[in-house]
């Protein structure tokens, strides 16, 4: 028989502290739920918010999104960063179209198989949009199971298919109450047992902690720290892609010149656009780009 303690105490403190959030309002769509889950990955939810609301207000259906182009999705995510997901939402609208009539699937394995969308994401929309009995995990459910349960100060740097068997185990058998700690689990990962300087006195699991019985040693080793963005090509295609978001047109290359000094980095910034997929080259020569998606259609023979 399932230990639902753990569950029952977040379930009981989520109940109580959760945060508003407008993709969390009952009656919000799976595509809403969506969207929302594909722009929380590495971005904090004060960025993703009004970028949401945005997005749902142009685009409240992955038939709306599909009928639009690839770049005015890039365009509409604009600085949220890692604009290939804005891509590979793209992709999954016309994908919803082509495959589900234009609704967003309950069934994990039609989610794992749409484009764009991994074992996180397809598990967080089944739960979180359906209510389904799901392990959802992420990097704040994981360390939650790695103190709580296993007495570890950290998990490890990726999800397994340990972690998928070790969440699940703590879920209760049903589907509406499982889904509800799904999202107890995250969030108490996200407010309270943070990866530094955790809230142990407020959480409701500090009685039943292996981490604290165990003394609640701190990891070992040097920490990760955030990957720097100043002076890095990622910097330099942010430039870029500012250019050419506010574009309605090809952009010669010396204008994307223009936004860094370092002539090889920005080559190099260049060509990781046009890999992968964000940007196109009009011409054969390269002197003109656009947004993927946004090249004008050739002219028409007199």
């Amino acid at each position: 028989m399932t230990d639902t303690t753990v569950a029952d105490a977040c379930i009981e403190w989520y109940d109580r502290n959760a945060r508003d959030l407008p993709w969390r309002v009952p009656g919000t769509s799976a595509w809403a739920v969506l969207v929302s889950e594909v722009m929380l990955q590495q971005t904090p939810v004060v960025r993703v918010e009004p970028a949401w609301r945005s997005w749902l207000t142009r685009w409240p259906t992955p038939a709306a999104l599909a009928a639009d182009t690839p770049a005015e999705a890039i365009r509409m995510w604009g600085r949220l960063g890692y604009p290939r997901r804005a891509m590979r939402l793209h992709a999954c609208a016309v994908a919803l179209v082509e495959r589900h009539g234009g609704e967003v699937p309950d069934d994990l394995d039609a989610l794992l198989a749409l484009p764009g969308i991994g074992t996180y994401t397809a598990r967080a929309v089944a739960t979180f949009a359906y209510g389904r009995r799901h392990p959802v995990v992420d990097t704040n459910v994981r360390r939650v199971v790695a103190r709580a349960v296993n007495g570890l100060p950290d998990a490890g740097p990726t999800t397994t298919a340990a972690d998928l068997v070790e969440t699940a185990a703590l879920l209760p058998a049903d589907d509406a109450r499982a889904a509800r700690a799904s999202i107890a689990f995250m969030e108490l990962g996200a407010l309270l047992c943070v990866a530094r300087s955790p809230r142990c006195a407020d959480c409701p699991l500090v009685a039943r902690c292996a981490w604290r019985a165990a003394g609640a040693v701190p990891a070992q080793g040097p920490s990760r720290r955030p990957q720097g963005y100043a002076g890095t090509d990622r910097q330099v295609r942010g430039l870029m892609m500012a250019v050419l978001r506010e574009a309605h047109g090809p952009v010669p290359r010396p204008r994307l010149d223009a936004v860094w000094p370092d002539e090889v980095q920005r080559a190099r910034a260049l060509a990781a656009l046009v890999t992968d997929g964000l940007v196109e080259p009009v011409t054969d020569d390269a002197t003109h780009f656009v947004l993927a998606g946004d090249r004008p259609p050739p002219a028409t023979p007199v």
